[in-house]
């Protein structure tokens, strides 16, 4: 008689998943659409803020340069008299 084939060994049985104590975040259209308005007002403060800013250092700028010119222009004028 001849041997039966040993029975193959079990393998172990995978673990659980962890489960998150965090609760999970379900997005409504309406949620989204507020979400994606408020990102949008952010985004155009912010923009305006920029914009105000770099109008302002030109503004500054020219202001400056128009002083230098004005200044150059007073000192040449006093040196030919």
């Amino acid at each position: 008689m001849a041997a039966s084939p040993a029975p193959a060994p079990l393998a172990p049985a995978p673990a659980p998943a962890p489960v998150s104590n965090r609760p999970t975040i379900h997005l409504t259209p309406g949620t989204a659409l507020a979400l994606v308005g408020g990102g949008t007002a952010v985004v155009l403060v912010v923009g305006a803020v920029l914009v105000s800013l770099l109008l302002a250092v030109a503004i500054t700028g020219m202001s400056v340069a128009v002083t230098a010119v004005v200044l150059r222009s007073l000192v040449n004028h006093q040196k030919g008299h």
